[in-house]
Formats: C-alpha cells, structure tokens, sequence
C-alpha cells in the first residue's frame, strides 16, 4: 500500500493507494500518528484510490479521528469507493465521521474557514 499527503490550505490530505488491511493498516496508522505530531489535526482522508478495507483498517481510522479531535481538529472521508462505502456504512462509520463525495468538498468544508 502506498500513502500519499499532499497539504491543501489549512487541511492535511492523506490518500491511501490500494488495500487498508492487516498489513497496510499499521503503516496508515503511523503516518496519520506522525501528521499530527507535526502539529496537522484538520485530515481528509481521501479514498478515491483505497480499494479495501478490513476491520484492522478501520480502527486506523477510528483511531486517527479520535487524535485529530483531541487536538481540536478532526478526520473527514471522501471520495469512498462503492466497496469501501458499503463496508463503512454497516459499520456505522458514516454516523460518526464527516464523509464527502469529492476531495474539493471535503477540503473546503474541513478547513479552518469552512469548519
């Protein structure tokens, strides 16, 4: 699995590329831990390319909006694909994180201006 980050205004976009399962779940974990070390606490995690997800994936990001929250931030979602999504909402994910259809969305409405 591979994680990008790229900084767009006041918000941190994280995109994992491939599956977010046993094995790539605890990279994701240690790089969302290190962003927000660096003092990063307004994530989107965009999942436009993140094509799995497992349970171990979604402690991963239970336990990064969790810390982004703690720092008076918080962790949205975008761009969820329809497996992804389906996994999410059973779970009930979606009831307690901020989801978006596109990054553009998620980024302008997670920023300090726009919330």
């Amino acid at each position: 699995m591979e994680i990008v980050e790229e900084k767009q205004g006041s918000v941190m976009v994280v995109s994992p590329v491939g599956r977010v399962d046993g094995v790539g779940a605890p990279d994701l974990e240690k790089r969302i831990s290190d962003i927000i070390e660096r003092g990063e606490s307004r994530l989107v995690l965009d999942c436009a390319e993140m094509n799995y997800i497992s349970s171990a994936g979604l402690r991963t990001v239970l336990i990064g909006a969790r810390s982004c929250q703690q720092k008076g931030g918080g962790l949205a979602i975008c761009a969820l694909q329809p497996e992804c999504k389906a996994v999410m909402e059973m779970s009930g994910f979606l009831q307690i994180l901020k989801s978006y259809d596109t990054r553009d969305q998620a980024v302008a409405a997670h920023s300090e201006d726009g919330g």
